[in-house]
């Protein structure tokens, strides 16, 4: 699955950028920098937009290509932001038969955004992953710490009401 880079403008504070050029400072002649400075660059922005990538590539003297690489390559690393709930659909081999794809399908058409994306508002951010380890329960999704399984479509926007009443 690719990732989608961030449609959201990138809002970066001094207080971020200064704990970057920290961290950045502290692997500057590290081999093999870039992994470990995009994780604690992902803890401080809690995603990684290019423009922060770009910092990291300037900062480490590494060409974009090289970051942006790492990033992309590695599911632990995101390039949009999250939402203040987060909602994850479950597509392993037990929940998709089960018709995750088409809970998917329908968070995504309710919320207006694709998987790996963020409501402009930051509410919800959507995701799909391979398997959560519930698959008694397929089809599953969470949104934060709530588990939400034997779901069918026709239940998903009563649960988004839930959270955009909370």
């Amino acid at each position: 699955m690719q990732k989608k880079i961030s449609s959201i403008p990138f809002q970066g504070t001094p207080e971020q950028e200064a704990k970057l050029s920290a961290v950045i400072e502290r692997h500057k002649s590290d081999p093999g920098a870039v992994m470990p400075v995009l994780q604690e660059a992902q803890e401080i922005y809690g995603y990684l937009p290019i423009e922060v990538q770009t910092m990291i590539a300037k900062g480490l003297n590494v060409p974009l290509d090289e970051v942006y690489g790492v990033s992309t390559f590695y599911s632990q690393f995101a390039l949009s932001p999250k939402g203040k709930y987060h909602i994850s659909v479950c597509l392993g081999t037990a929940c998709y038969v089960k018709g995750s794809g088409d809970v998917l399908n329908k968070l995504s058409e309710e919320l207006g955004i694709d998987a790996e994306e963020c409501t402009a508002d930051g509410q919800f951010s959507l995701t799909a992953c391979r398997c959560i380890g519930a698959c008694g329960l397929a089809p599953v999704i969470t949104v934060n710490d709530d588990v939400y399984g034997r779901l069918t479509t026709d239940e998903v926007p009563g649960i988004l009401k839930r959270y955009k009443e909370a």
